[in-house]
C-alpha cells in the first residue's frame, strides 16, 4: 500500500509539474516611462515644467498632469497635439488654445496655426516633458509634434524629457523610406512607413542624426519602458486617437491609410474605422456599411448616410504593410473609369515619394513594389541600430 501511495504521489507531482510547464508564461507587467518617477523627478523638481500630452498620458491611473501636480511639480503649461488634449478632435481638425478646467492651466495648441512652439509659448518653462502614445507609423503626427518640440527646445535652451511608451507595431519594419524632398507634417524623417521604433528611440535618432536644427545643443533624456522587449505583445489600454479604437485598427492603420486620398471609405463614421473598406459603386466585396457623421471622430465622412459595399477586415491577418488591396482597388477603379487619386500630392506625402503612385499607374505588381523597398529597409535597420533601447 505504501509503495502504491508513493507511486500515486510521484505520478501526481510529475503531472502537476508537466501541466504547469505547459501553461503559457504570464507576461510581466510593463512600467511605462511616466510611471518611473524616480528616474526623472530629480530633473524637474525645481523647474518650470511644460507637458506635451493627451488622453493617453496616464501614469498609475492618473493623467500625467495630475500625477505630477500630486508630486508638487511646478507644471506651468500644457501643449496639445493633433486630436487635442482630451483626444476628442477629428483627424485634421484644428486644435485651439484653451484653459484646462480641472487645473486652470493654459492649454496651448500645437495643431493649429502653430505647430512648432515659439519663444512666447516656451517663455514660462524650463523643461518640456513629452508623453504621448504612438503607434509606430511614419504619418501618425505625434512624432512630427515631437520633432518640432525638440527643435524649439534646442533653439531656446530648454531641456526635453521623453517618457517612453510601447509601440504596438514594434515588430514591423516595412514600407518605402521617405524621400526628404517629400517631407511634410505626415512624414518628417527618412524612415519607413512602419519604422519599428518607440517615440523614445525616435527622439534619440532625431537628435543623433541631426534631423533638427541645433541638435547638438539639445538636452535630451529618454525614460525607457521597464520590462519591455521588441518581442513584447502590448495592447493599448486607451485608444491613441478617435479613429483607432482597438488593436485591429492599429494593426491595419498603416495599410488602410493609403486609401484616404482615394474615393474609398475605410470606415470613418462607423463603429469600426480602419477595419473596413468600401465604395458606393465599385464592388470590392459584399459587406455593407453606412458612414454617418460622428462629431468627435468623423464629422463629415466619405459617403455620409450612403450605403457602401466592400470588405470587413476585422478577421483579416495583415503582416507589416500590406498594400495588395490598394493595388486591387486601383485596378478596379481604372477598369470602371473612376478617378483613383483624389489628392495625388497627399498620397505622395503618405508614401514618402511619388514612386508608389507611379508604380500603380504603370501597372506594377505589389510584389515587385515591395521588393523595391528591401535595400532601403536594410540600410535603415543598420542606421537605427545605435538608437534602439529594447
Amino acid at each position: 500500500m505504501k509503495n502504491r501511495s508513493t507511486a500515486i504521489i510521484t505520478f501526481l507531482c510529475a503531472w502537476i509539474a508537466s501541466t504547469v510547464m505547459s501553461l503559457p508564461a504570464i507576461a510581466e507587467p510593463l512600467t511605462v516611462g511616466a510611471e518611473r518617477l524616480t528616474f526623472y523627478l530629480p530633473k524637474i523638481k525645481a523647474q518650470r515644467v511644460g507637458v506635451v500630452v493627451n488622453q493617453s498620458s496616464i501614469a498609475k491611473g492618473q493623467h500625467l498632469v495630475d500625477y505630477l501636480l500630486a508630486q508638487q511639480v511646478n507644471v506651468t503649461t500644457i501643449y496639445a497635439p493633433e486630436h487635442g488634449f482630451r483626444g476628442d478632435k477629428g483627424a485634421g481638425e484644428k486644435v485651439h488654445d484653451a484653459v484646462d478646467e480641472n487645473t486652470n492651466l493654459p492649454v496651448m495648441s500645437l495643431y493649429g496655426k502653430t505647430r512648432k512652439p515659439n519663444a512666447e509659448m516656451l517663455n514660462n518653462v524650463d523643461v518640456l516633458i513629452f508623453d504621448i502614445q504612438d503607434v509606430g507609423v511614419r504619418f501618425y503626427t505625434y512624432v512630427s509634434t515631437l520633432h518640432y518640440v525638440m527643435e524649439a527646445a534646442a533653439e531656446m535652451n530648454k531641456a526635453v524629457i521623453v517618457l517612453d511608451r510601447p509601440n504596438p507595431n514594434i515588430h514591423f519594419v516595412d514600407g518605402p523610406v521617405l524621400d526628404i524632398e517629400f517631407q511634410s507634417f505626415v512624414g518628417m524623417h527618412p524612415v519607413p512607413v512602419l519604422h519599428g521604433m518607440t517615440l523614445g528611440e525616435m527622439a534619440l535618432m532625431i537628435k543623433g542624426e541631426a534631423w533638427i536644427a541645433h541638435a547638438d545643443a539639445l538636452d535630451l533624456t529618454v525614460i525607457p519602458v521597464a520590462d519591455y522587449t521588441r518581442s513584447s505583445e502590448y495592447e493599448l489600454p486607451i485608444k491613441p486617437s478617435p479613429n483607432l479604437p482597438n488593436a485591429t485598427a492599429i494593426q491595419l492603420y498603416a495599410s488602410l491609410c493609403f486609401f484616404e486620398p482615394t474615393p474609398f471609405s475605410i470606415g470613418r463614421g462607423t463603429p469600426f474605422p480602419f477595419q473596413v473598406i468600401g465604395h458606393s459603386t465599385l464592388h470590392l466585396g459584399d459587406f455593407a456599411f453606412t458612414p454617418t457623421s460622428m462629431p468627435d471622430s468623423a464629422p463629415s465622412p466619405k459617403f455620409q448616410d450612403q450605403q457602401v459595399h466592400g470588405l470587413d477586415l476585422r478577421q483579416a491577418e495583415f503582416e507589416g504593410l500590406d498594400l495588395s488591396l490598394l493595388f486591387e482597388a486601383y485596378q478596379q477603379a481604372k477598369a470602371e473609369n473612376v478617378e483613383f487619386f483624389t489628392s495625388a500630392s497627399f498620397f505622395d506625402k503618405l508614401a514618402g515619394s511619388s514612386a508608389l503612385r507611379e508604380a500603380l499607374q504603370n501597372g506594377a505588381s505589389f510584389d515587385d513594389v515591395k521588393a523595391s523597398w528591401q535595400a532601403d529597409l536594410l540600410a535603415f535597420k543598420q542606421r537605427r541600430q545605435p538608437y534602439l533601447l529594447y
